[in-house]
């Protein structure tokens, strides 16, 4: 049975309260009395009147199904027993309905919160389903099959909420105690999961954004992003101001487009660089709003099953902001909201991954303690992805079964499972990467002895002898997740499996060697989405390990390091200008003069006719005076005078 069933049931809505067992009662007259008239049942669901002719109490509404079988079942010897239901329907009562006249409660009694009759009312609505399932069939003993599971990408809307996550740290009333007043007075034209809309923001309307369904195959749906051609226009006026390297530009674009997307990222990308938190992060809350009114009516944020072709621009806005929504979310300390919009980003597109998520919700699950979904995500992916050639898997997912064989609520067999697992996967871990372990260590402000940092296995030549990809990747884990080893127990814990990884490696281990060989052929170089990833990490270490060619390029925080192979749906109109097209003389003096202008940058603003060559040589002439009049040349060879005070008339 659906859990959407299940909720009808137990009569349960969604986001509200389960309700008692003795909620919702209904009392069925006998068919003798049917034409009596009788004050009204309350709550408790007693009819008051004769011991012998009472109806039949019924907590759940769709009992009235059955209910021709239960009165036959009710009449014993010609007299009908106390109000109770059989076992196999009841939701009040465990026992079965006896013969005669048992003692009953008062009704006060029965509607009491937190009685035991209704925490037995919800375990019998449990037993009965579960007979029906094992009438039918449909259950089958052992665990559930894998199918039944949720999907390893399935995201929760109540986790998209860091609100949620706040009202479990420090309470519902300090969280939204300012809050009611305002959400009261709200006039927004939907309801979004992704963010919460504000008073302060300008009134929505539709900013020409869209979303389309380009087709569906294999059970996925692939969607796109499209612009209008009132939206092209607002793209190409931002990619004007882009250019010109001025925020006020695209402040002025957003004062008459105050709902478009890049303009949003690229304006909270200059807040953020000016320390300005709170603004960077409520423009990235907009542009996510802007985006969600767009979606269409079959895009599921949830389901894991909606694609996102990145090689679109018009989609990549939205990976962007997500990415930057869950920077700032991590860093307002909410990792479980974090987590989870790291999921949404990774299953939008999993199999080529573009923001490269991969490198990052191994840290993340470990920040919100989320101990079994890091493993699951582990054992589920490691055959077709080969996640343990990662360095940040090689090292969370040990560490994840180690922290989990320190919760005490585990059954003994468990906790040493957990920790033979997490050795077995650390001496894994560090002998596949073994240049990862001193960093590490000073990371941790911690000095390894004279065995260890002495030996050629983890010497500083295992840091050096790394392919440059694979520098790049234990940069950005270290510089990332070096915290979280911090706590004694993990230390210790790491210098036994150390020591262990040393004796292997003085006995021969043939494994050894075969990491070596492994290391030298799969990180030869990284791919284009690492790049991006290190790019919008912004991690000192990671960044500085990125080769010349990627840091030569011009990289714009609304676009970082495009596909090569980009779907264009239109292109930018190309703007004439004499100045960039070879005017050598001009652009030398535009550089040193920012307010030289030729006559033929007047035709944008149109001014009829060619460029006027005397009027242009002219200005020419007049910003190379102003230059020279500007230059002052000192004499080195004239001695100075012996009196530097000098006196006399001034010249």
């Amino acid at each position: 049975m659906s859990r959407r069933a299940l909720r009808r049931l137990r009569g349960e809505q969604r986001g509200q309260e389960p309700l008692g067992p003795d909620a919702l009662q209904f009392v069925l007259p006998d068919d003798d009395d049917a034409e009596e008239e009788a004050p009204k049942p309350g709550l408790g669901g007693r009819r008051p009147g004769g011991a012998g002719k009472e109806g039949v109490r019924v907590n759940n509404r769709f009992e009235l199904i059955n209910i021709e079988d239960l009165e036959d079942d009710l009449v014993v010897n010609g007299e009908r027993s106390d109000c109770t239901l059989p076992d196999s329907v009841s939701s009040g009562n465990k026992g079965k309905a006896k013969h005669g006249n048992p003692e009953t409660k008062q009704d006060g009694d029965a509607t009491k919160a937190g009685s035991p009759e209704q925490e037995n009312g919800l375990e019998d609505i449990d037993r009965i389903l579960e007979r029906i399932e094992d009438s039918s069939g449909s259950s089958h003993p052992g665990p559930p099959p894998l199918s039944s599971r949720k999907h390893v990408l399935y995201v929760e809307h109540r986790h998209l909420n860091p609100d949620t996550e706040l009202k479990r740290y420090f309470g519902a009333r300090a969280v939204l105690g300012e809050q009611r007043p305002r959400q009261r007075q709200r006039v927004y034209p939907k309801c979004t999961w992704l963010t919460t809309p504000k008073s302060t923001w300008p009134r929505y309307s539709k900013p020409g954004l869209s979303m389309r369904l380009l087709e569906s195959k294999k059970g996925l749906s692939f969607f796109a992003f499209e612009h209008n051609e009132e939206y092209q226009q607002a793209q190409h006026k931002f990619l004007v101001a882009v250019e010109s390297m001025e925020p006020n530009n695209i402040v002025v674009l957003l004062q008459t487009s105050p709902y478009h997307v890049d303009s949003l990222l690229q304006l909270s990308d200059a807040c953020r660089f000016q320390e300005d938190q709170e603004m960077a992060r409520d423009l990235i809350e907009r542009a996510l709003y802007s985006m969600e009114c767009a979606f269409h009516p079959l895009f599921s944020l949830t389901s894991g099953t909606c694609r996102l072709d990145y090689r679109r621009p018009e989609n990549r806005s939205f990976y962007l902001a997500l990415y930057k929504q869950m920077s700032f979310l991590e860093k307002r300390g909410c990792p479980r909201t974090a987590l989870e919009y790291c999921k949404l980003i990774l299953s939008l597109e999993p199999d080529e991954d573009p923001l490269c998520m991969l490198l990052l919700i191994d840290h993340l699950a470990l920040r919100a303690r989320n101990y079994e979904y890091l493993i699951r995500l582990f054992q589920e992916w490691e055959a077709h992805r080969n996640l343990s050639q990662l360095p940040n898997f090689a090292f969370s997912v040990p560490l994840a079964y180690f922290l989990l064989s320190q919760q005490t609520d585990l059954p003994e067999h468990e906790v040493s499972s957990a920790r033979q697992q997490a050795s077995l996967l650390m001496q894994q871990a560090l002998t596949m990467f073994p240049g990862v372990l001193l960093p590490l260590l000073e990371y941790c402000s911690v000095r390894p002895d004279a065995t260890v940092s002495n030996h050629r296995f983890f010497g500083p030549d295992a840091e050096i002898s790394q392919p440059p990809a694979l520098s790049q990747l234990v940069s950005l884990y270290l510089g990332r997740s070096h915290f979280l080893w911090k706590e004694p127990a993990i230390m210790s814990w790491l210098e036994e499996t150390v020591h262990e990884v040393l004796q292997a490696v003085d006995a021969g281990d043939p494994a050894v060697e075969a990491c070596e060989n492994r290391r030298k052929v799969l990180y030869q170089r990284a791919p284009r989405n690492i790049h991006r990833h290190v790019i919008l990490s912004e991690i000192k270490e990671a960044v500085a390990a990125l080769p010349s060619d990627v840091t030569t390029q011009s990289v714009m925080g609304f676009d970082p390091l495009p596909p090569v192979d980009t779907i264009y749906s239109y292109v930018r109109p190309e703007r004439l200008s004499p100045v960039s097209h070879g005017n050598t003389i001009a652009l030398f003096f535009r550089s040193l003069l920012p307010n030289y202008t030729t006559e033929g940058e007047r035709l944008e603003e149109g001014v009829a006719g060619g460029p006027n060559r005397n009027q242009g040589l002219n200005r020419l002439m007049l910003a190379v005076r102003d230059m020279m009049a500007n230059f002052h040349f000192n004499d080195l060879e004239v001695p100075r005078e012996d009196n530097p005070e000098g006196e006399g008339d001034w010249d």
